[in-house]
């Protein structure tokens, strides 16, 4: 019987000519390109027209998670360069009560030219509000797959979001292969962004604009909201030949009561990947509290290959019904989780029926996410898109892929 672990990376590869990269975002968020995929059938249409291709049935969901100025540029008294890309927060190890701090925090980091880096603290002076500020960084060891940074700073005014939003670079995805600029600050964020945590954007989410939302909760689209924050691992390539050999980076997510209750009797079009995740996670989460699952250090998780090992069978609404026991029991408002959860082809979806999703890296782990939802018409759509002057990856076109339901 064929696993889902021997897929080869190599049948999800196409060609990608770097001019069909977009390196910078279109004036207009909605004025990118929109191609359709329904019931096998594509068409093209502009994105501010997506209304127009939805039912008022449908459910979208947004992940509403904001970028951080998470990459630190630090220039030793040598001359040496050292860049920190700060990935998640350790003490505290809430991302609210970190960025809230005005004193000491503790980071997983990631670290450019560590080499040059021989453990004394280094120094970054720049202006916050007027007024000059220096943050200052101590490299302690390894952490994780990372390094952990101490951050301290002279203005104890300031709180570290302050510091970041000050000093700190917007980390846009090294594929467009240039340095962030002053547009960036806006446009690799969405507009309805709200819970500060992510190293880069829900690209899914970066065509939509204020007036659209408003047409479509107008004309009958419910709208809902979640939080993933998505990790620099987004970016790691799949480098071995079978996906079965590749290490799923890990998430962290949080859903309310009452997103969670929407879910239900729901035709549920998920805008980006990373919420599809979210959402699909859940149903693994409330499968396991069903057999009386406990939270592994003081938190549900999801691992890479639980979809495929796990002989879970129950209902999508009993599975609702397990999450929202939870939170009765432990008097809570929403889920908080971590998930590693890998999709890819051989997944059997529980909630997703639409997807909203630009157009990804060859070999990716997020091509094998659409492979997955769509089955084998992933190459034709991704040559639609390319015999059609579609723009790819983060600042490119859209796509709207929807299943057949009953």
């Amino acid at each position: 019987m064929f696993s889902s672990k021997e897929i080869r990376t190599e049948d999800y590869q196409y060609n990608l000519p770097e001019r069909r990269i977009a390196s910078y975002p279109l004036k207009e968020r909605d004025s990118s390109k929109l191609l359709v995929y329904n019931r096998g059938v594509i068409d093209d249409d502009s994105f501010r027209n997506i209304g127009n291709w939805l039912d008022k049935d449908h459910h979208l969901f947004f992940n509403n998670t904001r970028v951080i100025r998470a990459r630190l540029l630090f220039k030793k008294p040598t001359g040496a360069s050292i860049e920190i890309f700060c990935l998640e927060p350790v003490d505290p190890a809430d991302f609210n009560l970190s960025f809230a701090s005005s004193g000491v925090v503790k980071w997983k980091c990631l670290i450019g030219n560590l080499k040059k880096w021989k453990n004394e603290k280094i120094y970054l002076q720049f202006k916050v509000k007027s007024v000059s500020t220096t943050i200052n960084a101590e490299l302690l060891g390894k952490y994780e797959d990372g390094w952990l940074i101490q951050f301290s700073w002279d203005n104890d005014s300031l709180t570290f979001c302050e510091i970041l939003e000050g000093g700190g670079h917007m980390p846009i995805p090294p594929y467009l292969n240039r340095a962030d600029e002053k547009i960036d600050n806006t446009r690799y964020q969405t507009v309805y962004s709200k819970a500060r945590g992510s190293v880069a954007a829900p690209t899914a989410g970066l065509h939509f604009t204020s007036p659209l939302i408003e047409t479509l909760t107008n004309n009958g689209i419910l709208i809902s909201e979640l939080t993933l924050h998505i990790s620099a691992g987004t970016f790691i390539p799949v480098k071995s030949k079978t996906i079965g050999e590749h290490k799923m980076h890990s998430e962290l997510f949080s859903v309310t009561r009452e997103s969670i209750e929407s879910f239900r009797n729901q035709k549920i079009v998920s805008v980006g990947t990373t919420t599809v995740r979210t959402i699909e996670s859940l149903y693994w989460l409330g499968s396991k509290i069903q057999r009386g699952y406990k939270e592994e250090n003081g938190l549900l998780y999801v691992n890479q290959w639980e979809p495929y090992e796990s002989d879970a069978t129950i209902h999508v609404d009993e599975a609702i019904d397990s999450l929202l026991w939870y939170m009765d029991h432990n008097n809570i408002d929403k889920i908080e989780a971590q998930t590693s959860m890998i999709i890819v082809p051989g997944y059997n979806f529980r909630f997703i029926k639409g997807l909203i999703t630009n157009w990804h890296m060859p070999g990716s782990t997020l091509l094998m996410l659409v492979a997955a939802f769509i089955g084998k018409d992933w190459k034709r759509i991704y040559r639609h898109a390319l015999d059609h002057d579609y723009r790819f990856l983060s600042y490119g076109d859209s796509s709207l892929l929807l299943k057949q339901t009953d």
